[in-house]
């Protein structure tokens, strides 16, 4: 019988929640730089550099990803043979024993994003806990444990059906996925489980998002069951729509589609489907009784050597004297720069103006958003001479609710965020002739360190919800929505579509 000790367990999860809030697998970082390499999109191009980049810089630093660090995940597989030291805690408690000393680390600190009562008061338990644990006995003397933090943007975006034992389960991921938008943050990874009963395949589509990037060398020994062939098939026509890094237009939307199936019953054919964002971060490790995990860091050489650099006819901005004449000559996919002021608030403040809008109070003391720009984030807390910390932009889409809100009673002028707008937002800001400027999700260190001087202006005790005045300079954006209400989600994907289409007819003559 092996013996595990509690401790060696939670130092382990601790250790392997900071471990990936700064270093990417490899196996992802390496697929992104064929993505980039071979991208003939600009917008998508400069995205996947951007991307890149932050990844280098996270790991050099030692910082977040992204601000979103997680729900975490965790799958536990304890052999048969394994014993505890102690008894008094049990898995899920140790694991959220690991998760509260991960997320409090004083020296990388991650954003405590888990709410309580979610259907009532949602507040906040300020440590990350609790987290999600799958508890499997299996053979052996050993535990296994793959760990993930998921961020919310792409988990939001997961999908589950009940198929016909008939239905075509490629045709239903082509037809879902342009439904999910790009609030997942492609390039990614689409996890896909498949039968089995409702909620276990929705536990196989996230389990198969800790296998390795190996898509390349499936395509390249070639298929070999019916599940390696779904992956290529679905990996090639998902790629083909176009949609591409960010939701800008590419040739890359994944980087590689991942499969775990179970038999189902014979009226059955149960399909969940979950992406992976590009702030991609899982750890797999086992503990044999010889002590907690020793988890290798990557050397930094790993890294692609990528640079991004701004055009000559880059716009820069001055926040602090832009006027809503200014962004009229704002054009969609135009890169711009921008210095200055700006004000941020997401979901918990936007809902907080509508109400004291509606009771008649008017914006919060110190808000004035006259001819300003909101920046929708929820940064990493500042450590030693950092400003903030990591503060890379949630997705746009949960603030479309408040939006005509805003600009009709604000004079608010423009807005900063990641992913597509609905249709009636995009009607909304081309009405009131504003702006919507997209920052790429999945680099937020980057973004962090164009932030000069940061505090919060109201509502404090929302935490990373709080509103923040930032002081910027040089902040990269692209303009996703024009003031005439052009749409670069809208756009892109549909000419790069056309573009694939092309070339494939092309090939086949």
């Amino acid at each position: 019988m092996t013996v595990i000790r509690q401790q060696d367990f939670i130092d382990s999860i601790e250790d392997a929640l900071q471990f990936i809030s700064y270093y990417h697998p490899l196996d992802y970082v390496k697929a992104v730089e064929e993505a980039y390499k071979k991208e003939k999109s600009q917008a998508a191009k400069d995205a996947m550099a951007q991307i890149l980049i932050n990844s280098r810089m996270s790991a050099e630093g030692k910082r977040p990803l992204c601000q979103d660090t997680g729900i975490v995940t965790c799958f536990v597989k304890v052999g048969m043979g394994v014993t505890w030291d102690k008894t008094d805690m049990t898995v899920q408690e140790m694991v959220d024993e690991g998760t509260r000393r991960a997320y409090l680390n004083p020296d990388n600190p991650l954003r405590a994003s888990i709410v309580a009562d979610p259907a009532g008061a949602r507040k906040n338990t300020k440590d990350n806990t609790p987290s999600v644990v799958h508890i499997d006995m299996v053979a052996g003397e050993k535990i296994e444990v793959m760990i993930a933090a998921k961020g919310g943007g792409s988990e939001n975006k997961s999908k589950m059906v009940m198929l016909n034992p008939s239905d075509d389960i490629a045709d239903w991921v082509v037809k879902t996925l342009p439904t999910m938008g790009a609030g997942w943050c492609p390039p990614g990874m689409l996890g896909i489980g498949i039968g089995g009963t409702a909620e276990k395949a929705a536990v196989l589509a996230k389990e198969s998002l800790m296998d390795p990037v190996d898509i390349q060398e499936l395509i390249e020994r070639g298929p070999q069951t019916t599940d390696e062939k779904l992956r290529l098939e679905i990996f090639d026509r998902v790629n083909k729509l176009g949609i591409g890094a960010q939701g800008l237009g590419g040739l890359t939307t994944v980087v590689d589609v991942k499969i775990k199936s179970l038999p189902t019953h014979a009226a059955s054919k149960p399909v969940a489907m979950i992406p992976n964002c590009a702030a991609t971060r899982h750890a797999h490790f086992y503990l044999d009784g010889s002590g907690p995990a020793e988890l290798t860091p990557p050397k930094l050489e790993d890294w692609p050597e990528v640079t991004w650099e701004v055009s000559e006819n880059t716009r820069r901005v001055n926040l602090d004297e832009v006027t809503k004449e200014d962004i009229q000559e704002w054009k969609v996919g135009e890169t711009v720069l921008l210095s200055g002021k700006m004000l941020t608030g997401r979901d918990a403040a936007h809902k907080r103006i509508q109400t004291m809008m509606e009771n008649g109070e008017g914006l919060p003391e110190g808000v004035d958003l006259t001819n300003r720009f909101i920046y929708y984030v929820g940064p990493v807390d500042a450590v030693g001479n950092e400003v903030v910390g990591p503060a890379g932009p949630t997705t746009a889409t949960r603030m479309d609710k408040f939006t005509d809100m805003m600009l009709e009673k604000t004079g608010l002028i423009g807005m900063i965020g990641k992913a597509e707008r609905g249709p009636a937002t995009v009607d909304s800001i081309a009405k009131h002739k504003a702006v919507y400027l997209m920052a790429v999700g999945g680099a937020a260190y980057l973004v962090s360190k164009a932030i000069k001087k940061s505090r919060v202006v109201a509502f404090e005790d929302l935490g990373m919800e709080a509103i923040y005045e930032f002081d910027v300079e040089d902040m990269p954006v692209t303009v996703a929505v024009d003031s005439t209400g052009a749409n670069a989600h809208k756009n892109g994907p549909a000419i790069w579509k056309a573009k694939i289409e092309e070339l494939d007819a092309s090939l086949s003559k």
